[in-house]
């Protein structure tokens, strides 16, 4: 049964998650008629390892502070694992205290975004736009000057030194 509580804190929570990051969508992008959208699961399993087809492949989380990337502070890029888009610079790269790579910004025409309800509440979700392999979300709480915390799976990303 509904009461005031309840409709009011859920109406807030449908507002809140409408004020994300507008990223097109990864179907809308230049990406659209990428074969690595045609890869078959069981192929991506063998190419990605499980931990990294967990994540990328169905939207799992790894456990926090268990990826090397947490310490990379060389100049590089990060890609995509699935793929290898590029889509953070290192200098981007902040930590967050969280367990996870994270990034105050992204290369924008990279990635697509949706909003995601696993936890019960709005998230928005972000993805690679070629391969539509999931990273992580992105959440309002990140430094200056966007202000943005992309708070990254380590395990579906390669780092590339410059």
């Amino acid at each position: 049964m509904f009461d005031r509580r309840r409709l009011i804190l859920g109406s807030a929570a449908l507002t809140l998650g409408a004020c994300g990051p507008q990223v097109a969508g990864a179907d809308e992008a230049r990406f659209a008629d990428s074969p690595f959208r045609r890869i078959p699961d069981a192929e991506w399993r063998r190419r990605l390892g499980d931990p990294a087809w967990r994540v990328l492949r169905h939207e799992a989380t790894e456990r926090p502070y268990t990826s090397p990337l947490n310490e990379e502070g060389r100049r590089g890029t990060f890609l995509c694992k699935g793929c290898e888009l590029p889509l953070f610079r290192s200098d981007w790269k902040y930590d967050s205290g969280t367990g996870w790579p994270s990034f105050w910004q992204v290369m924008s025409n990279n990635i697509g975004t949706k909003t995601d309800y696993l936890i019960g509440i709005p998230r928005t979700e972000y993805h690679c736009a070629r391969c539509l392999g999931h990273h992580g979300h992105v959440f309002q709480d990140g430094p200056r000057p966007t202000g943005l915390r992309y708070c990254n799976n380590g395990v579906a990303l390669i780092f590339r030194p410059a």
